[in-house]
């Protein structure tokens, strides 16, 4: 068995964890890229340019895995926006574009500072920055103050095992999978079987570096497409 030393009496236990616990909270403080700014949810600032940017998914679905929405008013979405969005965990964050539109959400939550580990989830990404650079930017911009700012030892997804597209998502950026938890919750009148991911510290240098030469503007071509995939960043 990887990842374990032997102790004086003959058993395996774990490796030394070093560092300082708890770890420190997410800050309130903006992350910027290159292609996108990601920065604390403002429900004023924010609920009309998210809740036209989610109006651009005509059919629904991609409210389909989350536990709430779609709303039918911008009213409504900014009351649930006032009423959920503003705590400390999960902490939400919006996605604005390079002209500073809104264009997406995410969050950290199930925030342990103790064991050094934590979840980034309520990912809703608008048809505006679906398969855009600001989409993988996003994630990376979050995944680096998790493991560079912060010191954390642990990066975890979470999708209902049904969703195809976020178990897509999650291997393309680097997150291994763990396994099912069957019956783990239940939402919108319908089970969920939960499917776990994660990222750990070990793994975060070379996914960094995928990440960092895959939005390099080398990887670009003059249209703004592309030149290697993410993955094939990762393998090299």
């Amino acid at each position: 068995m990887p990842g374990h030393r032997i102790n004086a009496l003959g058993q395996p236990v774990g490796l030394p964890v070093a560092g300082e616990f708890p770890r420190p909270a997410p800050p309130r403080a903006p992350m910027q890229g290159r292609f996108c700014r990601v920065v604390p949810l403002d429900v004023n600032a924010h609920a009309p340019g998210l809740f036209r940017a989610f109006a651009a998914d005509t059919d629904g679905r991609n409210w389909t895995y989350l536990p709430y929405g779609p709303f039918d008013s911008q009213a409504e979405f900014a009351a649930w926006l006032a009423q959920t969005c503003t705590g400390d965990d999960p902490l939400f964050h919006t996605v604005l574009d390079q002209g500073g539109q809104p264009v997406g959400m995410a969050s950290y939550l199930r925030i342990d500072r103790n064991a050094g580990a934590i979840e980034v989830g309520h990912i809703h990404f608008s048809p505006l920055m679906q398969r855009t650079p600001v989409a993988t930017e996003t994630m990376f911009l979050m995944m680096r103050r998790v493991f560079d700012e912060l010191g954390y030892r642990r990066y975890e997804w979470k999708c209902d095992a049904l969703n195809a597209p976020s178990r897509r998502a999650a291997e393309r950026l680097g997150f291994v999978f763990e396994g099912e938890f069957r019956q783990a919750t239940h939402y919108k009148a319908r089970n969920r079987d939960t499917a776990w991911f994660s990222i750990i510290d070990t793994d975060w240098p070379r996914i960094r570096q995928a990440f960092e030469t895959w939005l390099s503007p080398e990887n670009f071509d003059a249209t703004g497409q592309q030149r290697k995939p993410l993955m094939a960043c990762c393998e090299s």
